[in-house]
């Protein structure tokens, strides 16, 4: 009998740019002004801190012993679109949960965003194209995909922990 490889696939997080301090900002009689260096300071120690360039390569190691990948993607447009129905809801870092209608559920931002970076991985998340400003989302899913999605993000959304292993189309992660 043969078992399924596992997967793991975590964010391509540009550690060095979240890092990075502040522009210095001018005023017009070229006094400086206020750019938000001593908030973002905070961020960036923490950034540190929790040593995430550690982890992933730990992650790595141990995947690879446990005779799993773990790989990164590059998570661009995964937060903002519902993992379901390829429909942009997410449209600003404000909005942290969404309810629809339509199914009764009431969707984690993050947890949406998971199943995005699952989907991206597996080679089933949408093209997104860009014209004259609007974003475009080229692709569809099928029904079983759609209806795995939902039975996992209905699970998310009454439990506190995530589960062991998550079906994605015919993918068992």
């Amino acid at each position: 009998m043969r078992t399924g490889r596992k997967f793991f696939f975590y964010e391509n997080l540009n550690l060095k740019g979240l890092t990075q301090r502040n522009k210095a900002k001018q005023g017009e009689e070229g006094n400086y002004q206020q750019n938000g260096q001593s908030a973002k300071s905070g961020l960036n120690k923490s950034w540190n801190d929790g040593g995430f360039g550690q982890f992933f390569e730990i992650l790595e190691r141990i995947a690879g012993n446990a005779g799993a990948v773990a790989i990164s993607k590059k998570p661009q447009y995964t937060s903002m679109i519902l993992s379901y129905r390829n429909e942009i809801i997410f449209t600003d870092c404000g909005i942290r949960e969404y309810w629809d209608e339509q199914n009764t559920l009431m969707v984690d931002r993050d947890i949406n965003a998971a199943v995005n970076l699952k989907r991206l991985g597996l080679g089933i998340f949408p093209s997104i194209k860009r014209r004259s400003g609007k974003i475009d989302i080229v692709g569809t899913m099928d029904d079983s995909t759609t209806k795995e999605i939902l039975h996992t993000l209905h699970w998310a959304a009454g439990s506190l922990h995530l589960p062991q292993a998550v079906s994605v189309g015919d993918v068992t992660v």
